[in-house]
């Protein structure tokens, strides 16, 4: 039997039936838990701050790039138009 580390209640899972890197949901508390290790069977919470950073993360990659080019496409056409 293992138990959820949110709030302690007991969960049924078949140590066979498990991966590690599943991610269940606590049928008391509804939080996200993900199997860190399967024989014995190990929960970690899944935070939300946590969930947010990656996407986060994914979103700022291409915005940022996009932007920088922007930005030179502008300082080199000004410094063009300086030059005529």
């Amino acid at each position: 039997m293992t138990r959820c580390p949110e709030c302690d209640a007991e969960i049924d899972l078949d140590e066979d039936e498990v991966e590690e890197g599943e991610i269940l949901s606590c049928p008391e508390c509804e939080v996200e838990l993900e199997v860190t290790q399967t024989h014995p069977v190990h929960l970690n919470v899944l935070s939300e701050e946590d969930d947010e950073d990656e996407e986060e993360g994914e979103d700022d990659g291409g915005d940022d790039e996009e932007e920088d080019e922007d930005e030179e496409d502008e300082e080199s056409g000004s410094d063009e138009e300086e030059g005529e």
